[in-house]
């Protein structure tokens, strides 16, 4: 299986890089490798993070996790993982 990232979601990450690195690009670097490394291991252990609340008509495919305040939607498909969006957590929640 392997894990691929919507133009959405990459646009996403990109522009939560460029916020971060105003202040540290340091910290910018570490944030992107640790999410990027994050969902690699979907790759292996697809179904490990709970459903996505915020998908409407989830019938279990779409899933979600949290890591340094962005919240990472994946869609799980038959031979790859999806990511499809990028948000932080301190943006209002919006359904899909």
């Amino acid at each position: 299986m392997i894990v691929r990232w919507s133009k959405r979601a990459q646009s996403e990450l990109q522009l939560a890089y460029d916020y971060i690195k105003l202040d540290s690009s340091q910290n910018a670097e570490k944030v992107k490798d640790k999410l990027i490394s994050r969902t690699e291991t979907l790759a292996a252990f697809p179904e490990i993070y709970p459903l996505d609340k915020y998908k409407i008509n989830n019938r279990g495919r779409y899933r979600a996790f949290v890591l340094y305040h962005y919240r990472i939607s994946y869609k799980v498909m038959k031979d790859a993982v999806l990511i499809v969006r990028l948000r932080h957590t301190s943006m209002s929640p919006l359904s899909y």
